[in-house]
């Protein structure tokens, strides 16, 4: 399938729009961009398609209400402005979306509530329930409640892990940027528009800016690995501007107004979406190349024997990274011993698993049902 197919044939859409857009950069919610976002997001409803909108600009907002000068850097003063600014945001997406007869509902999320399988099948559900009964759902980090440790950090990522919770055929992270371009064209004004690559491809991240605009939390670099997140679970990524008005009505004609970063892999099954998508790592274990290769060629699961040393603290049944001998990250899974068993395992062949630990759990480390390359 090519990319213009893959457009005009997506049916579930994540919208992300960031601070600055939301906001008028600053001066108070920009209602007049809401009301054009509402409208453009009925009109692909119209055409069949189903709409998750992530939303930032809960800090923004308050900050603004608060009459604050810049946004603060300790976190109990971004949950006070994150509190104060949500009832913005929700009064104004559903003033907006009223206008054409449609119902929001508010969903705030935090990374424990995806990093837990059951809070994950939940959220799941929810999501999936309310694009049933044709209500808008406005996602947001639960920003008032959320610590260092549980935060998404942007939500560029959150917009991706929403994407792979829904099964999203599309994210669409609209910026005040045209797209992604070859440097940073605040500083290189000639810099060329990417239009089109994969998502995984690792030259990307060096042509992008970590700085992330006056409001906002996250740069372009953070979009580009929203998009390879999102790609793991199969969906196609659009960054473009949302200052246009006709986006969405391009989109849906086969246009990539922006730049389009495509999937180069199958949509992971749903178990493994959620594997692919946990932020959070408890420990590391660092392989051999023999078994990074089993690993990528054979789909095989990860023996103890490959395995040569152990980093971290962590139970039976944790998420851990797999990495190979330069510390890169090449899966990912739920391990079956925990770090001191681990440990005592390591380089062992799985046959004195029993004489070494006293029992035996699995034979593996990690099945291959319970581990996703990431890398």
């Amino acid at each position: 399938m090519n990319a213009r197919q893959a457009l005009t044939d997506s049916r579930r859409w994540v919208v992300k729009v960031g601070s600055a857009l939301v906001t008028d950069n600053g001066r108070g919610l920009d209602h007049e961009q809401i009301q054009r976002w509402a409208s453009q997001i009925v009109a692909a409803r119209a055409q069949g398609v189903e709409v998750v909108l992530v939303s930032s600009g809960s800090v923004a907002e308050g900050i603004q209400r608060l009459g604050w000068a810049r946004r603060p850097s300790a976190l109990h003063h971004l949950q006070a402005a994150a509190a104060v600014g949500q009832m913005g945001m929700v009064q104004a997406y559903e003033s907006a979306f009223q206008r054409f007869g449609l119902k929001t509902a508010q969903v705030l999320l935090t990374h424990e509530d995806l990093a837990d399988r059951q809070r994950y099948l939940n959220a799941r559900v929810t999501l999936r329930a309310l694009l049933e009964v044709g209500v808008i759902p406005v996602v947001n980090e639960n920003d008032t409640v959320a610590t260092e440790e549980i935060r998404f950090g942007d939500n560029d990522t959150l917009a991706a892990l929403v994407s792979n919770l829904i099964e999203a055929d599309l994210l669409v992270l609209l910026t005040d940027q045209q797209g992604l371009f070859e440097a940073d064209p605040r500083v290189v004004p000639d810099a060329a528009l990417i239009n089109e690559a994969q998502a995984d491809d690792k030259r990307l991240e060096a042509m992008c800016s970590d700085a992330p605009g006056v409001l906002g939390s996250g740069g372009m670099r953070a979009k580009v690995l929203a998009a390879r997140r999102a790609s793991r679970a199969g969906a196609a990524t659009l960054i473009a501007s949302g200052r246009e008005d006709d986006v969405f009505s391009r989109v849906l004609a086969g246009e990539a107004p922006g730049t389009l970063l495509t999937p180069s892999q199958a949509r992971l099954v749903a178990r493994k979406q959620w594997l692919a998508g946990q932020l959070q790592a408890r420990g590391r274990l660092w392989l051999d190349a023999g078994a990074v290769r089993v690993l990528r060629d054979q789909g095989r699961s990860l023996l103890s024997v490959g395995v040569r040393e152990v980093e971290g603290e962590f139970r039976r049944g944790e998420m851990v990274a797999c990495v190979d001998e330069a510390g890169d990250e090449v899966a990912r899974g739920l391990v079956n011993y925990d770090s001191q068993a681990a440990r005592a395992l390591c380089g062992q062949p799985s046959h004195r698993i029993e004489s070494l630990l006293g029992y035996v759990t699995e034979p593996e480390l990690i099945h291959r049902d319970n581990l996703v390359l990431t890398g």
